[in-house]
Order: structure tokens, then sequence, then C-alpha cells
């Protein structure tokens, strides 16, 4: 079972213009007393084809956490368009929000980001180079993907035993979002939930 449990992620400022930050409330709450520093980051993935492109956007240290239940607005700049590639900056791509422990990352909540102009005339004309300005970008917020992996909440116990390995795909447990379509009010307050409607832990 894991220290930590996620059991919250709200979608602020959704959709917004791409020069925007991203905003989400995150609630979570900790079973034990953590000694060291959550950390919380953002990552946005800027091509499917070469994780080169992909930025991280911010990282934030959370701690010491005691028992109980916690909530913070987690914001972060947004994706610099110029690391992006001219032809990735329009269409669907990924973000990721994850959080480590002394180094482990333990969740991974992925989200469909789409990207596209506000206009319906750009949009059915693009013009040759992308105006940012005028790019809009909407987080598939009712659509989740949750990656949860083992980790060892308590390292000092095991100092004279070897380090464990990362986790790998292997030992993930993901879970994806079932088909059910949310009512609007929930598309920007998703509680992430197995498909037997379990709280992720």
């Amino acid at each position: 079972m894991s220290a930590v449990n996620i059991t919250n992620v709200t979608v602020l400022d959704n959709p917004s213009p791409f020069p925007n930050p991203f905003r989400f409330e995150i609630s979570y709450e900790c079973l034990v007393p953590l000694k060291d520093d959550l950390e919380w980051k953002l990552i946005y993935v800027g091509s499917a084809e070469d994780d080169s492109y992909d930025q991280l956007l911010e990282s934030v240290l959370v701690g010491p956490v005691n028992v109980g239940n916690y909530r913070f607005v987690f914001e972060a700049d947004p994706p610099d368009p110029v690391k992006i590639r001219e032809e990735d900056i329009i269409g669907v791509t990924v973000l990721l929000l994850t959080c480590s422990y002394v180094g482990q990352e333990f969740i991974r909540v992925g989200y469909y980001i789409n990207n596209d102009y506000d206009d319906e005339q750009l949009k059915e004309e693009p013009p040759q180079k992308v105006l940012i300005d005028r790019v809009q970008k909407n987080i598939l917020a009712d659509k989740p993907r949750v990656t949860k992996f083992p980790i060892n909440f308590q390292p000092e116990n095991n100092e004279n035993e070897l380090q464990q390995p990362p986790p790998s795909p292997g030992n993930a447990t993901e879970i994806n979002e079932n088909s059910e379509q949310p009512s609007p009010s929930a598309c920007n307050n998703v509680l992430i939930q197995e498909p037997n409607s379990q709280a992720v832990n």
C-alpha cells in the first residue's frame, strides 16, 4: 500500500491561451509520516517521436509531510514554443504530472492536451508560421491516465541493503479511466479512480 494517495486533481483555468501558466489543485493524503520532501513535477511532451523535446515546466518540493490530508495549487509556466518543432505546436500532445519520494517516482498522471487556434478561420486556413498568441490549449481533464509504481517509502530501513533499481514498466500499475462520459461539471474536477470506482491508492 502506498504511503501517499492522490485523492483529487482539479485542472484550473482550462481551456486557456497557450502563453498562460498551467494550474492544478492537487489533493492528497499521507498515511505515514515522511521525513523527506515529496517532489512534484509537471512535464510537457513536445514530440511523440523524440523525448529530447520534453520540457520540465516546474518542480516543487513539499515536506516534510505528516499524517493527514493536504491540498495545494501547483502552478507552472507554459512550455517554451521555441523549443518545440513548429509542426508539433498545433495538435494533441501529453502533459505529465508526477510525484516522487527520495528520487523514486511513485505516481504519474498523464493528460492529453489539445492545442488549436481560437479562431475558426485560422483553424481552416492556418498560417505558415504559428501565431502562438492565438493558440489555445485545452487539457482533456476528464480522461487522465494514472500509472503507479511500487517504491520504498522508508529507505532508511534498508541502508545496508543493495539499492533497488528504479521501477520498470513491468512493475507499474496503469489505470485507464472508463469510457463513460462525465457530466459537464465533472470535466474540470476529476476524481482519479480505478475502474472499480475505488480511489487510487
